[in-house]
């Protein structure tokens, strides 16, 4: 149930005024495996400034109160750091036609309550809103199987992805640097990315 929650909608430089929640809620929700990251503050609000200048980005977050409890954000994938770009540049894709979205987080105490159908429906309206993009994409870190920290009960997210119509795309693949949870020197991830045609069927 979202009875008790309130949500918001922000567009290009608007974002800039909720970066540090934005940020905060990063650091809180990966944390836990499989991104297992030591976030710093000082990195999301860099981080954050490739939306709020980009013109066609989006953030939609949901509050408790006055607290973030939840927030997705997207942005046209010509507008995105080199590393997202170039797996689409080196298959030869037209990035002005591909639609990336960033972070889907959620405090896990508000999971289960169909939030995360809600932010892939945010983004995907958002991105057919301008009627010039096909695909979208996000990409998802891949820490491989028998990972030490890997709790016992972890899910992952692919079935859901696989719901919503996306199809994972093995050859398609980024690196990407964090610190890992206990340490102070970050390391490369291979990030793996999944497709969905935006010009399909809403698939639900």
């Amino acid at each position: 149930m979202t009875d008790n929650l309130t949500f918001i909608r922000r567009y290009g430089a608007q974002i800039e005024a909720v970066a540090e929640e934005v940020g905060k809620l990063r650091i809180a929700v990966f944390r836990d495996f499989p991104y297992l990251y030591e976030g710093s503050l000082d990195y999301e609000k860099e981080y954050l400034t490739i939306y709020s200048q980009s013109e066609h980005a989006f953030l939609f977050a949901v509050y408790d109160g006055t607290e973030m409890v939840g927030a997705t954000t997207c942005i046209p994938l010509a507008d995105e750091s080199d590393e997202v770009r170039k797996p689409f540049e080196d298959a030869g894709m037209d990035v002005n036609s591909i639609f990336y979205f960033g972070e889907s987080i959620l405090l896990q105490e508000y999971r289960g309550r169909g939030l995360g159908h809600l932010f892939f429906d945010e983004r995907e309206a958002h991105a057919r809103s301008f009627g010039s993009y096909e695909l979208s994409c996000f990409c998802a870190v891949e820490r491989g199987e028998n990972h030490p920290q890997q709790p016992a009960d972890y899910r992952p997210n692919d079935a859901f992805w696989l719901k919503r119509g996306y199809r994972k795309e093995p050859a398609m693949m980024a690196t990407m640097e964090w610190p890992d949870l206990g340490e102070t020197a970050s390391t490369p991830k291979q990030m793996i990315f999944w497709l969905k045609s935006l010009t399909d069927a809403l698939t639900r």
